[in-house]
């Protein structure tokens, strides 16, 4: 890691890929989830790619009892 990397647990957005690591939810999943829940404030389309705002998808994840 170098000194301008952000560590993960730190970020506000994460991408498909580091969301699927941090949250141990497979990316398939994570991304049936996004393109099910569209409108959720949760997540950000950078273009054409999927931001995942860590902290709202951290409390999205507490109330769930199954994903």
């Amino acid at each position: 890691m170098s000194n301008t990397d952000i560590p993960v647990w730190e970020r506000y957005t994460l991408s498909i890929e580091e969301a699927s690591k941090y949250f141990r939810i497979g990316e398939k999943k994570l991304r049936k989830l996004a393109e099910d829940h569209q409108g959720a404030g949760w997540l950000i389309m950078n273009g054409n790619r999927i931001q995942i705002k860590r902290k709202l998808f951290e409390k999205v994840i507490d109330e769930l009892e199954v994903i």
